[in-house]
């Protein structure tokens, strides 16, 4: 519950110059538009994923490591 608590905070702050970037007068868009794109917006899309199929992506981890280790002994 605690790593859901920490994401949603990276998510909610990411979202800050995303919004920044939508509303901002277009003549200053050219000052922070590279770092918005390539930077904030995959970062906030990466968080939101994670909050909502990151227990798939565990489950996946935890069973290949699982399979792993029974195939070893």
């Amino acid at each position: 519950m605690k790593q859901r608590t920490i994401f949603r905070l990276i998510h909610l702050i990411l979202s800050i110059p995303i919004l920044g970037y939508i509303y901002s007068p277009f003549d200053k868009l050219p000052s922070y538009a590279p770092q918005t794109r390539y930077v904030f917006f995959p970062l906030m899309v990466l968080t939101g994923l994670w909050m909502w199929k990151g227990h798939v992506v565990r489950r996946l981890f935890s069973r290949s490591s699982a399979q792993g280790k029974t195939v070893e002994n």
